[in-house]
């Protein structure tokens, strides 16, 4: 699956935009509130995500919180589109707790249910995670995800992570403690999985 980097140039650092066969990784922007609000407002989607809003005034924290990630180097998330239809949202992934010296990330990661079981976010981490190592020299990325949730926890080990653990009850939800299964990925097992290396284009600040 080879997937196509693009970095866009500009004053500030440049946002990767990630092209995969048939979906596009690109920044999260202002318009991208309904499809924002549409997903955090969703119990489908929110139930083991941990976050949810009641309106679209509410839901534009989440938008804040994207921006601010990237601007401190603490993070990075992606808007997921189809190649044919690059404004309209149906997800999206990233990672946070992003420890530079450390070189070691949290990757997260949401969908309309409508994409559910498809393969749309297998491939689109499968790049998320190429980028991530090649090109951010990441060593660790970790991922926490509920025992309940069997169809998240069965992708990412389809991505090579290994699941290190239980964390038992250490988040409180609905007013009980649930277990978190903790998985990671370091950077020589993803190398070691039969990937092509992504194509970068850099375009000139003037673009």
């Amino acid at each position: 699956m080879c997937a196509q980097i693009i970095l866009i140039m500009s004053e500030k650092s440049p946002f990767p935009l990630i092209q995969t066969p048939h979906f596009l990784l690109r920044q999260i922007v202002a318009t991208d509130l309904t499809q924002i609000f549409r997903g955090m407002s969703d119990p489908r989607v929110t139930e083991y995500y941990g976050i949810s809003y009641e309106t679209l005034e509410l839901t534009q924290a989440q938008l804040d919180w994207f921006e601010l990630i990237y601007e401190t180097g603490t993070g990075i998330w992606w808007g997921i589109c189809r190649r044919d239809e690059p404004q309209h949202l149906i997800g999206t992934c990233g990672i946070n707790e992003w420890e530079q010296d450390d070189h070691c990330a949290e990757a997260g990661f949401w969908i309309f249910p409508e994409y559910w079981g498809k393969g749309v976010m297998l491939e689109c981490l499968s790049a998320m995670l190429d980028y991530c190592f090649t090109k951010l020299s990441l060593h660790r990325m970790q991922s926490m995800v509920e025992p309940d949730n069997p169809a998240s926890w069965k992708l990412i080990e389809k991505l090579g992570f290994q699941l290190e653990g239980i964390l038992r009850e250490c988040e409180r939800k609905d007013d009980r403690y649930v277990d978190l299964r903790c998985y990671s990925l370091l950077a020589r097992e993803w190398r070691n999985r039969v990937q092509p290396q992504a194509t970068i284009v850099h375009f000139p600040a003037s673009t």
